[in-house]
């Protein structure tokens, strides 16, 4: 395109970056204050070049968040050159029949459908493997509850030649480095003078403070960095030590009802939740 003399050329339009998942990546309403997705973090370490929707929600399951129309509706919106950065497993083991995939049957089926709908849209996939949940006995041993969910989405990964971003193995060292009583910091574990809010569990040990949201972004971002998934240009702040948290982009009530509601494709069989 050439452009008359004394014509700006027009910046380019941000590629973006859709994040699927479940609770552990949703961008958090102010209510919930201080527990973040690390998803949520995720635009801390990246520049104007690229623009982060992050369209995790709490208790879905790769199952439930594909019937419900949530990938649809990234796929619906999504050009050529968008990244569609996805993992799921928190939700896939419990029982509810709406939600339970098996690892290496209907979980690698569901999942399978976003690599190919993110390709067939001319975009990115990338898996990440989710963060291991705090369960770490008196001798610093962590558990494993993630069971072969993990295995299963690197599997999938390496059959279809998926980039991973490895939380789960890094969570792992994390967890059993940091021990039992450190890991409260990056949990959800308030703090003398924090006060409880509506809408948090004191004592949780599956949701992170922004403090572990940061950690977890900071080294996804690094991740597809390291491996040339993304480009240097994007990325920004790696080596930054201190956040404050209104830099986390907690959402006020309607943003945040507006977005659980309005990301949704609307199709036969399909109903809107606010999960």
């Amino acid at each position: 395109m050439t452009y008359a003399p004394g014509q700006q050329e027009r910046p380019a339009a941000p590629r973006r970056i859709f994040v699927a998942g479940d609770s552990v990546a949703v961008t958090r309403p102010y209510s919930y204050l201080p527990m973040a997705g690390w998803a949520q973090a995720l635009p801390l370490f990246l520049t104007d070049a690229v623009e982060v929707v992050n369209c995790a929600r709490a208790r879905a399951s790769s199952k439930s968040f594909r019937e419900r129309g949530r990938l649809q509706w990234i796929l619906d919106t999504m050009e050529a050159g968008d990244y569609l950065l996805f993992g799921f497993g928190q939700t896939d083991g419990k029982p509810d029949p709406e939600l339970h995939t098996d690892p290496f049957t209907t979980f690698l089926e569901h999942m399978r459908a976003y690599v190919d709908g993110a390709r067939e849209r001319r975009g990115h996939p990338v898996i990440y493997l989710p963060y291991e949940r705090r369960r770490i006995d008196r001798h610093g041993n962590v558990a494993r509850p993630l069971g072969d969910y993990p295995v299963a989405a690197r599997r999938l990964a390496e059959d279809e030649h998926v980039p991973v971003v490895d939380m789960y193995g890094q969570s792992l060292q994390w967890w059993e480095e940091l021990g039992p009583e450190a890991t409260k910091s990056v949990f959800t574990y308030l703090r003398r003078g924090e006060p409880l809010l509506r809408d948090v569990l004191d004592g949780d040990n599956v949701q992170l403070r922004a403090e572990g949201a940061i950690e977890c972004a900071r080294f996804a971002v690094r991740s597809m960095l390291e491996q040339g998934v993304i480009p240097s240009h994007w990325v920004r702040d790696l080596e930054r030590t201190r956040f404050s948290y209104d830099e986390m982009g907690w959402l006020d009530e309607e943003t945040f009802r507006r977005h659980t509601a309005s990301r949704v494709s609307q199709f036969p069989g399909t109903e809107e939740s606010g999960t």
